[in-house]
């Protein structure tokens, strides 16, 4: 479907837009796990109770913020979305949101997140979120994702920051113990995403993306998987040999990242169908590592308490 053809789609069909299309340009599943990473951050940069308001404002600029990011990313990626399966339905490829309305949604929601942040959080988190907001709606959407093979790697780092927010939430500062936690996500990222474009490879080929399955081939990018997977791990385990976290966690981080190299070793052998399953895997990893933190956390404190 050529630009042109493209634009008709989204004017014609545009009236068509429901709340549900709006909350889709969010990329909701994303920002939610954004969200239990953030929170853990907050809970994690003290040993105080969070107060209900602190943790409501925090997660709704958050999330705000991060939604109007995802929505330039539809509006950008438009022209690639139409022309892959994964991506073909959402509302700007398929005309049910037309451009323009997805460039003021953003911009509405991203004034009113960042405008949250800044009265009721605080500047340091808010301008945090502004960065990232540039970083992954701007220079990854528009430059990077287009130019390099490392796209990911590069972009990743945006993808990162939550923990950091929420961390700046509570302390209003930049610690060791946050920067920690962006880069769990950090070196989390690229075997992540390289699982699912080894599994896409020929649509992220035809829509001429070099995602490194397609400018590497696939063994190159499995060994890359192997090798960041075994870097994950050894990361993870930093937050207990600092004393930042307890052996529930430990526990929680070695159990997961044993089945996260498995999942690898599973895709560098060839086993069928192991690209999309490690992926799946890999957001359920995150996801079960972040509560480990809490949990661990919340154990350490009730214990000290108890003392």
């Amino acid at each position: 479907m050529s630009n042109q053809e493209l634009e008709l789609n989204i004017t014609a069909a545009s009236y068509r837009a429901s709340w549900r299309d709006y909350l889709e340009l969010c990329k909701p599943r994303v920002v939610a796990l954004m969200l239990l990473c953030a929170t853990v951050g907050m809970f994690l940069a003290t040993e105080s109770m969070i107060s209900l308001d602190l943790l409501l404002f925090t997660n709704l600029g958050i999330a705000l913020v991060a939604g109007s990011a995802a929505s330039v990313n539809h509006i950008i990626d438009a022209q690639i979305d139409i022309n892959m399966a994964r991506t073909a339905q959402r509302p700007i490829a398929q005309g049910r949101v037309s451009r323009s309305s997805g460039i003021v949604f953003s911009a509405v929601i991203g004034v009113a997140g960042m405008s949250i942040l800044v009265l009721f959080v605080n500047p340091l988190t808010a301008w945090l979120n502004l960065g990232s907001w540039i970083g992954y709606g701007i220079i990854y959407s528009a430059y990077l994702k287009r130019a390099t093979p490392q796209n990911i790697v590069i972009g990743g780092l945006f993808g990162a920051a939550p923990p950091l927010f929420g961390w700046t939430a509570v302390t209003n500062q930049i610690d060791a113990g946050g920067l920690l936690l962006v880069m769990i996500i950090f070196t989390w990222t690229p075997p992540h995403f390289w699982a699912l474009a080894l599994d896409r490879k020929e649509e992220y080929a035809k829509v001429g993306i070099p995602m490194l399955p397609v400018t590497h081939g696939e063994l190159i990018t499995k060994y890359y998987i192997l090798g960041y997977t075994f870097l994950l791990v050894g990361v993870t385990v930093i937050p207990f040999v600092i004393g930042m976290s307890g052996v529930v966690y430990l526990a929680t981080a070695l159990v997961l990242g044993t089945g996260f190299i498995g999942w690898s070793i599973r895709l560098f052998m060839g086993h069928k169908g192991a690209a999309i399953k490690t992926f799946r895997y890999s957001i359920f990893y995150l996801m079960m590592l972040f509560l480990g933190l809490l949990a661990d956390h919340a154990y350490l404190v009730i214990s000290s308490a108890a003392v």
